[in-house]
C-alpha cells in the first residue's frame, strides 16, 4: 500500500522534526546586521501541530511573525479536504487556537490569514455554504479566494476531468459550469455587494433561503 506522508490520514512512519528548521532561524538570528528574518507563509499548519515539540512554534510567533501569517486551510468541509488530500479542519482549528494562545502569551498582535479554494473536485454549493458560515463565524472575509484550475499531473485534475477519484474509483461531484464556479466563489466573498445577487442565486439554489440575512 502506498501511503502520503501528509494528507487525511499521514504516514505512521512519518519522523515530526522541526529542529534543523528552528536551528537555521536561531543563527539567521545571530547573523550581525540583521534585524528581523520573517516567514510570511509556506508553514504546514499539519506538520506542525504533529509535532510534540512546541519550541519551532513558539520562536515562529516570538522572532519571525510580521503580523501576519498566510496559511492554507484552503476548505473547511471535510468531504472536500479529503478530495484536496488535506487534513480535516479540525485540525486548522486547533492549530489557530494555539496560535491564538501563544501570541497572547507573548502579548502580540499578529492573526492569520487563511487562504481558500473554491470550485474544487467534491465541492457543491452546500461545502461553499459551509465556507460562508464558517468565514462569517471567524469575522474574516478573503480579499481573494482562489478558483481552482486544473494543472498538468495532479490527482485534482484526475478528478476533475474523469469525475472519479483514481484511489478508490468512486464518483466525485465536480463542479464545471462557469455559473456554478461564480456562485461558489460569490459565497466566499459574501460581504461583497457586487455578489449579493449570487449568494441569493446561491442559497435559493441550495435550498437556503433561510441563511440571505445571516450571509450579507
Amino acid at each position: 500500500t502506498n501511503r502520503e506522508c501528509l494528507g487525511t490520514h499521514p504516514c505512521p512512519n512519518l519522523k515530526v522534526d522541526n529542529k534543523d528548521y528552528l536551528e537555521l532561524l536561531r543563527k539567521l538570528r545571530k547573523l550581525p546586521k540583521v534585524k528581523k528574518v520573517f516567514i510570511r507563509s509556506g508553514i504546514r499548519f499539519d506538520y506542525l501541530m504533529m509535532d510534540k515539540d512546541k519550541s519551532f512554534f513558539r520562536e515562529l510567533c516570538q522572532h519571525h511573525i510580521s503580523g501576519q501569517l498566510k496559511v492554507a486551510p484552503e476548505h473547511v468541509n471535510d468531504n472536500v479536504l479529503y478530495y484536496m488530500r488535506k487534513s480535516t479542519h479540525q485540525v486548522y482549528e486547533k492549530f489557530a487556537q494555539e496560535y491564538r494562545e501563544i501570541n497572547k502569551k507573548l502579548k502580540k498582535k499578529q492573526y492569520l490569514v487563511p487562504y481558500y479554494i473554491s470550485g474544487h473536485p467534491g465541492a457543491d454549493l452546500q461545502a461553499a455554504i459551509d465556507v460562508a458560515l464558517y468565514l462569517k463565524k471567524t469575522g474574516f472575509v478573503p480579499d481573494q479566494v482562489q478558483d481552482f484550475y486544473p494543472t498538468p499531473g495532479s490527482l485534482s485534475t484526475c478528478m476533475y476531468y474523469t469525475g472519479l477519484d483514481p484511489r478508490t474509483m468512486e464518483k466525485v461531484y465536480v463542479p464545471r459550469s462557469p455559473r456554478e464556479r461564480r456562485l461558489q466563489r460569490a459565497l466566499l466573498q459574501f460581504n461583497k455587494k457586487e455578489n449579493r445577487a449570487l449568494v441569493q442565486e446561491a442559497l435559493e439554489k441550495a435550498g437556503r433561503r433561510d441563511l440571505l440575512p445571516v450571509l450579507r
